[in-house]
């Protein structure tokens, strides 16, 4: 059977932990869920954005090619929370867009990042869990962590911007957008059946995806 590695994509709140958690159990598949609480410069970025927004990016790019890679290279078929690409692509570059990250670091961060690219390997597939504000809203809301209360919506429609801006470019591999203000995969079984068999079909070579 072949290998199959997948990353799941989307703004915060949108629920790929959720989706790569249940994608796992259906696939039976190995999922690798995100992890932000070990990064030494968080507290140190939280109280001074613009003074350790360079060091806390570079820390979070370098663990996450180190994971990409070992992904990759795992016997077994997975699902990964978050792409690599989405630390540059959306967040460095929205800190960098709104001056909390200086021209100097950002081109030094950008310059290592393409570098990275250049040699890596593409995952198999994303899967682009797409959103609206409200609807990301909402779910933020719902899952009720402390930390999260503060993310406004024009912060939210900013990084959807940057996420739709990076998928017009991106061609490292295909991608799988899946409508998530009309599926709600976490409610109706239905629907994540539905999501899976369009991931299957895509890793097959299937070009023509919709979800009627």
């Amino acid at each position: 059977m072949k290998k199959h590695f997948i990353a799941v994509a989307g703004n915060i709140g949108v629920g790929k932990s959720t989706l790569t958690s249940l994608l796992s159990q259906r696939l039976g598949w190995e999922p690798y869920l995100e992890g932000v609480g070990d990064n030494p410069y968080l507290a140190d970025f939280y109280e001074d954005m613009c003074k350790w927004s360079f060091h806390s990016q570079i820390f979070f790019l370098a663990r996450r090619l180190k994971n990409h890679r070992q992904l990759w290279e795992h016997p077994n078929s997975v699902i990964q929370d978050r792409t690599v690409y989405e630390d540059a692509e959306i967040f460095a570059r929205n800190l960098y867009q709104q001056a909390l990250m200086s021209k100097r670091d950002y081109t030094t961060y950008s310059e290592l990042y393409h570098a990275v690219m250049a040699i890596l390997p593409p995952p198999s597939l994303v899967i682009y869990l797409k959103a609206s504000v409200p609807t990301l809203v909402e779910r933020i809301q719902q899952r009720g962590r402390t930390y999260e209360r503060q993310i406004s919506e024009e912060y939210l429609g900013q990084l959807n911007v940057l996420y739709n801006n990076w998928l017009e470019r991106f061609s490292l591999c295909p991608v799988l957008t899946v409508p998530a203000d009309r599926l709600d995969f976490v409610a109706n079984n239905g629907h994540l059946a539905l999501i899976t068999e369009k991931i299957l079909e895509r890793l097959h070579g299937k070009e023509v995806v919709t979800f009627e």
